[in-house]
């Protein structure tokens, strides 16, 4: 239950370090997140490859809407900044331990993944100044629709 928890509160330094942060020194405490996850949590050998496949997978998602001007970020280049990358290996930190409970019946992280995925989109946007390319209300719902997908597959692939 510690690490449950421990866990919960370390993705979420995790992610206001890499969102109000940017691509800054902050992203240190990201990495750090990252490393006590992978030293007291878990290990490399129980979450490495998910932890990797799920931030390829991510950069590809985010790097793809980015392209497709869904979202509009102040760092010219294709891809997405690297402090957006690291909040993928975060999330992927927390798929087998706070968020297993999401994992069974799969309908719970279609549920979680609509309404959590584009609020933290929101969130984010808000404190890194992204901006959505078609506008508030069609980008919520595109988001919530991709989201509730993609977090059933996160949870299938954590398995």
């Amino acid at each position: 239950m510690l690490k449950t928890l421990a866990n919960a509160v370390l993705f979420q330094c995790g992610w206001f370090a890499c969102v109000l942060g940017g691509d800054s020194a902050w992203l240190m405490v990201g990495l750090a997140v990252l490393a006590v996850h992978l030293l007291w949590i878990s290990s490399w050998a129980e979450d490495g490859r998910l932890i990797l496949a799920v931030m390829v997978l991510g950069t590809l998602l985010d790097t793809a809407l980015r392209m497709l001007g869904v979202f509009e970020f102040t760092q010219p280049g294709t891809l997405i900044p690297f402090w957006l990358i690291l909040l993928w290996a975060l999330l992927a930190t927390t798929l087998r331990h706070c968020l297993a409970w999401s994992a069974r019946p799969w309908w719970r992280a279609a549920v979680l993944g609509a309404l959590g995925g584009p609020l933290s989109y929101y969130a984010g946007s808000q404190l890194a100044g992204v901006q959505f390319g078609f506008g508030f209300a069609p980008t919520m719902v595109a988001l919530a629709l991709l989201w509730a997908m993609v977090f059933v597959g996160l949870h299938r692939l954590a398995r």
